[in-house]
């Protein structure tokens, strides 16, 4: 699997993405410039990965103009195709915006930019320890489009505490539902306001982000 990673004005995770995928996980990575559309080097087998950061400064609201950007529209075509997407922070932000995915990112509950490790799981693992960096990572929806996201197994993981317990106390931005991340119907197009790619190095003592890709069929 070959993997392409977005670079915005204002991203500022791209770097680490690109490092923990190639240099961490083996993988071979292609940057992409938000103004250039070419995609051709990619098959639907591969992944295109929205990083973290303020695309456009976070202007209007965050997402929202990167999500007009002409690399965007290619993506948007690529995810449509059955291509893989992976959005993180901004990049899950991003994704909301241009409808890949349904909801909406919100200020975290505490009105403050939170920083810190924490822990999510999914359905059916135990507890992982990934670090979040944002200041609207609250993630939030209509009931009606809540109860769909959990009929079809959407939601990908929740916030917990270290033993796996899901509840209001570990939920660093007061999330609806705990929700830390989601994905789309046809499982190609996945969001994530936590950060993998900076718990994938042994130099970090934190290597629960290569189990987050491989849950998502990212390896």
């Amino acid at each position: 699997m070959k993997f392409g990673v977005v670079v915005f004005p204002g991203s500022n995770c791209d770097r680490d993405m690109r490092d923990s995928l190639q240099n961490d996980l083996g993988k071979e990575v292609i940057m992409l410039w938000h103004k250039d559309q070419d995609l051709s080097m990619f098959t639907t087998d591969d992944c295109i990965v929205l990083p973290g950061g303020f695309s456009y400064g976070d202007y209007l609201r965050c997402g929202a103009i990167a999500r007009f950007s002409p690399m965007m529209q290619s993506v948007i075509e690529f995810a449509n195709k059955g291509g893989k997407v992976l959005g993180v922070c901004n990049g899950f932000q991003i994704l909301c915006e241009s409808g890949l995915l349904p909801g909406v990112l919100l200020q975290n509950a505490n009105q403050q930019f939170v920083c810190k490790n924490v822990f999510i799981k999914n359905d059916s693992g135990a507890a992982l320890k990934i670090p979040v960096a944002h200041g609207e990572g609250r993630f939030h929806a209509d009931e009606a489009t809540l109860n769909e996201l959990e009929a079809n197994g959407q939601v990908i993981f929740r916030y917990c505490d270290e033993k796996g317990n899901i509840d209001a106390a570990h939920n660093p931005n007061g999330a609806i539902r705990n929700i830390a991340g989601i994905s789309n119907k046809k499982r190609n197009v996945f969001g994530m306001m936590p950060h993998p790619e900076r718990a994938t190095s042994q130099a970090l003592s934190n290597l629960d982000g290569k189990l987050v890709f491989e849950i998502l069929g990212l390896n």
